[in-house]
């Protein structure tokens, strides 16, 4: 019963390790996805602003 009681503990421990490495690498991984998330809003907008100068380069340019 004690060996059990003693093995039943180790497992817990290692349990409740792994889920405070989870939640770590969760933390990270968020913190890291809303970076990237407002990088791409960034640069999404610096092509939208490139569209738009191409397309009123374009618009000036003659007509074949």
């Amino acid at each position: 019963m004690d060996a059990e009681l003693t093995r039943l503990e180790a497992q817990l421990e290692q349990l409740i390790s792994h889920y405070a490495g989870l939640k770590s690498e969760n933390r990270e991984l968020r913190s890291r996805v809303a970076r990237l998330e407002a990088d791409n809003h960034r640069l999404a907008a610096k092509v939208q602003l490139a569209t738009e100068k191409l397309e009123a380069v374009l618009g000036k340019l003659p007509e074949a």
